[in-house]
């Protein structure tokens, strides 16, 4: 198998709370490593009734909302490398694709679908066994608590 890994990091999001988190820590990582951050969303095709189809694009939806994400993410002041795509698609299979051209696959822990309580979710423990460069799984606060802990043991420490 070869894979043409480019120097960026992927990072797929759906707009939950787990996901925002691990846009948050990919950045972070970017940052570290210089690298820039690619961001995806994908849609797919639900079962719609034709007419309410003229005034509602699933497309421009997830465009919406990945938008916001990012907005939210970063506090309106994104990474200035960072690029966002929305893709047609089943999330796990499309990311699985990207992480052909990835150096790593950041992803969150559980998305807005499934069932809650699950320690992963679906696309994540799809990615994590099937995708062809590392993938680092981000647990919803679980990046913010451990920074806000480093900081208090910094601090303790008189760092």
């Amino acid at each position: 198998m070869s894979n043409t890994h480019s120097h960026r990091i992927v990072v797929g999001v759906d707009g939950s709370e787990s996901s925002i988190d691990a846009l948050r820590y990919a950045a972070r990582l970017g940052k570290a490593l210089k690298e820039p951050l690619h961001v995806v969303t994908t849609w797919t095709a639900p079962p719609i009734d034709p007419y309410l189809a003229i005034e509602w694009s699933p497309s421009e939806f997830a465009r919406e909302a990945l938008d916001e994400t990012i907005q939210g993410a970063f506090a309106g002041n994104p990474p200035h490398d960072l690029t966002s795509e929305v893709l047609l698609g089943s999330a796990a299979r499309t990311l699985i694709g990207l992480s052909n051209s990835a150096s790593m696959l950041v992803l969150g822990s559980r998305g807005h679908g499934g069932f809650v309580g699950l320690l992963l979710g679906s696309v994540s423990a799809a990615c994590a066994e099937h995708a062809h460069c590392p993938v680092l799984i981000v647990h919803a606060n679980k990046a913010v608590d451990s920074e806000s802990s480093r900081s208090s043991s910094d601090e303790a420490l008189g760092s």
